[in-house]
């Protein structure tokens, strides 16, 4: 069976993006956490992202709603998880994501961690690595039970091991003397020992405070098999993400490509042909897989091409769509250059009928602005207008400066 990059496209806007939209053996989703379950997980490495994730898929929702579901309910919790990257999950989530992905991504930084404490030159001279991470983080647990949630800068005052000091080695503007606050504390939320909470000021800020973990699960993370944890991942992720490849499963998750193959494995998965090349071009072919239970006929049916047909959605910085595979010409195009920096990040885009046209800001003003990058008709460019009105509307004037730059979002910033 072959499924069409436009077949793909459809059941992306059905799946992923018009998530406000209910249909038979699908309701309509209503909350955030609803969106989050649809999506597996929301990027939370730029602030921002996870309220403008949510607000671009369902209209009614607003920025408390977010709020609420984070940091009042405690139904979405922030973890450092697949690809060493901070992402908001559903609680219920947490544990299958911390035992697939999390430990070894703590395994990793702790290691890390430790080889540049005994190879670096440090402020003051560390003799024992071993023995000044143990004390740092009995400091830094202390701390956050003695004084509640604190963020970055008042940690490394009541826990002062953290100001221990990475010296620069060479001249590059980069080297800069650094503290272990930050590598420690990624360190220790990997491991679900401490959890990010809420930011300091706006909603946007990137200031945050921390917590201990068991301030969200009193017992600790319930512990899970790792390997039944990878199977019931890619489940999760097939049936949000799929049809999808293998490449786009180990990309996802940060695995091995041995260990994304084992747990597609244990999955009934039905084999298939994808297109993956670009919108217009001629068909690139790859080996695909989507779970038996797919509905793809649902997506596919002629009763939704209302829901497809003129949907525009305006996705912020690091959106789980735009990032969702590795292979991404069949929605991305050729606008890879514009809209991704150097290291892969993806900026703000605007969406067209499943597939991404153009991009989008918000100036320090509170003003969205947007920019094109190819003909879609007047139509679009009404229905675009009037999304970034709605978006600009809810945001209440209020701008804010996303953490990673492309070439188009300096244009449109200047």
């Amino acid at each position: 069976m072959r499924i069409t990059a436009d077949q793909r496209r459809r059941r992306l806007v059905v799946h992923q993006l018009a998530l406000g939209v209910g249909r038979p053996g699908r309701p309509e989703a209503t909350t955030p956490e609803d969106v989050t379950e649809r999506l597996v997980a929301l990027h939370a490495t730029d602030a921002p992202s996870v309220h403008l994730a949510v607000l671009a898929r369902v209209p009614g929702l607003t920025l408390d709603d977010v709020r609420d579901a984070l940091f009042v309910r405690r139904s979405l919790v922030k973890v450092l998880g697949m690809r060493r990257t901070m992402f908001v999950v559903r609680r219920e989530t947490v544990p299958v994501v911390h035992a697939a992905a999390a430990l070894t991504v703590a395994g990793r930084l702790r290691a890390r961690l430790l080889k540049e404490l005994a190879t670096l030159p440090t402020d003051p001279p560390v003799r024992d690595p071993e023995a000044l991470l143990a004390a740092a983080e009995a400091q830094v647990h202390e701390a956050l039970v003695t004084h509640g949630p604190l963020d970055g800068a008042q940690l490394s005052r009541a826990a002062p091991l953290l100001r221990t000091a990475f010296l620069p080695t060479t001249a590059k503007a980069w080297d800069v003397r650094r503290t272990m606050t930050s590598p420690l504390l990624a360190v220790l939320s990997a491991e679900g020992s401490v959890v990010r909470g809420e930011p300091r000021g706006a909603w946007s800020s990137p200031r945050h405070v921390w917590s201990p973990m068991t301030d969200w699960f009193p017992g600790g993370i319930p512990e899970t098999d790792e390997e039944a944890a990878r199977v019931e991942l890619a489940r999760q992720w097939l049936e949000a993400f799929g049809p999808a490849t293998v490449a786009d499963l180990k990309w996802w998750t940060g695995w091995s490509l041995g260990q994304a193959r084992r747990a597609v494995a244990a999955l009934d998965v039905r084999q298939v042909e994808l297109e993956v090349g670009p919108p217009g071009a001629a068909p690139v072919v790859a080996d695909g897989m989507m779970l038996r239970s797919t509905d793809l006929d649902a997506a596919l049916d002629p009763a939704v091409d209302d829901v497809v047909e003129g949907h525009v959605a305006l996705l912020p910085t690091l959106d789980p769509t735009t990032m969702g595979w590795t292979a991404r010409d069949w929605y991305l195009g050729p606008h890879r250059e514009q809209l991704f920096d150097s290291a892969g990040n993806a900026g703000a885009t605007i969406w067209w009928q499943g597939r991404i046209v153009g991009a989008w800001t918000v100036r320090p003003d509170g003003e969205v602005v947007w920019r094109l990058l190819e003909d879609v008709g007047a139509d679009a460019e009404a229905s675009v207008a009037a999304e970034a009105a709605r978006i600009g509307g809810l945001l209440g004037g209020v701008g804010f400066t996303p953490g990673y730059a492309t070439p188009l979002y300096r244009e449109l910033r200047a």
